[in-house]
């Protein structure tokens, strides 16, 4: 059992070779959120989905903030560890490979905090209106690790810059990062879905 458990849903995989997928929703989602864009972003692919630990207003999130675009980085720092012991247990428990980690707005900025620290816990991030996690972001050997970051061009959100600067960082630290800009404001386009799709499939 993990160190710290996570309400979640699992589905195994149904076709052998394709990478596994875990799926962080935004604020206000839950476990069952992305299921069904993790479905159309990899068919047969292994889910697993958990919900977040924190509660803003009620509204379930991955780790805390002081207000938005302001992170509290210790809360964060702890909440990804937490995060990438729980995916250790479940590769373990479900015999399945290194996840690609595919988050929406707060699931995306757990998930580039995750891969900063525990790189070996994940094969890559799929990082869907994320923005920076950390100001002195930590020091991490990506090398090998493929990341696609996908900005919305009139997000309110997330600046240009702000994307831009994760996108360095991630890069500064050896991964691979593809980084677009789609049309679009915070919510997803079906651009960000055809992109996502065939960027998975490559991997």
């Amino acid at each position: 059992m993990s160190k710290v458990e996570f309400i979640h849903r699992f589905e195994p995989s149904s076709e052998p070779g394709r990478p596994p997928l875990l799926l962080l929703h935004g604020t206000g989602g839950d476990e069952g959120d992305l299921l069904p864009l993790g479905r159309e972003l990899s068919p047969g692919s292994a889910l697993l989905s958990p919900r977040g630990r924190v509660l803003e207003n009620g509204m379930p999130r991955f780790f805390r903030r002081h207000a938005e675009g302001r992170f509290d980085e210790a809360d964060l720092e702890l909440r990804a560890h937490e995060l990438a012991d729980f995916v250790d247990w479940a590769r373990e428990r479900h015999g399945i490979a290194a996840p690609f980690a595919l988050g929406f707005s707060n699931g995306a900025n757990i998930a580039s905090a995750a891969l900063m620290l525990r790189p070996a816990s994940f094969a890559g991030s799929v990082l869907l209106r994320g923005m920076v996690p950390f100001v002195q972001p930590p020091a991490a050997d990506l090398v090998g690790k493929p990341v696609l970051l996908l900005s919305g061009r009139a997000d309110p959100m997330v600046s240009a810059a702000n994307a831009e600067t994760l996108a360095r960082q991630l890069r500064d630290r050896g991964a691979d990062v593809r980084h677009e800009v789609v049309a679009g404001e915070h919510g997803l386009t079906q651009n960000d879905v055809d992109l996502a799709k065939a960027w998975i499939a490559m991997h």
